[in-house]
């Protein structure tokens, strides 16, 4: 909550309130250090010998890059992708401050500003119709990847 302000004066400044860039730059600020963090323990686990191997075989860095270590490391970035998915998907606070107008909010803020469009009742049906359509997208992304989320947290947490 303390860098809501500063960053919504940053975002403002910008001219980027009720813009999707203006979720967009925040999201990818704050979820990049975990994604570094995620990635730094799969990426040390990818051995040295296989670049090695490459260059002795003649291929530049960027073609043992595209060649070895991207689809080596296809597990880890699936699960750093998926979780800063899942974290932006759900963020409430940063889309509730910098989305003002009702048709530039965001899915959650939508769902949850739902029942104070209704006087004297609370609508459950629309609550839970909004929340299994928020959250669909989610489990069908999980369910899509489960097996590369498994691998990839799983892979970089052992230390030789």
């Amino acid at each position: 909550i303390v860098l809501v302000f500063p960053l919504y004066e940053l975002v403002r400044l910008a001219g980027l309130v009720n813009h999707p860039w203006g979720l967009i730059l925040p999201y990818a600020a704050l979820n990049l250090p975990f994604a570094v963090w995620l990635l730094t323990g799969y990426m040390q686990q990818i051995p040295y010998e296989l670049e090695e191997a490459a260059a002795m075989d003649g291929l530049t860095p960027l073609e043992t890059y595209r060649k070895i270590v991207l689809p080596l490391s296809v597990p880890a970035l699936t699960t750093a992708l998926l979780l800063v998915f899942i974290f932006s998907w759900n963020e409430f606070m940063l889309a509730l401050t910098f989305m003002n107008r009702e048709s530039s909010r965001t899915l959650t803020v939508g769902v949850a500003t739902l029942s104070g469009a209704f006087a004297y009742e609370i609508p459950w049906g629309l609550l839970a119709a909004g929340i299994v359509v928020s959250t669909a997208p989610l489990i069908v992304a999980a369910a899509l990847f489960q097996k590369r989320i498994v691998s990839g947290l799983t892979a970089g947490g052992v230390k030789e």
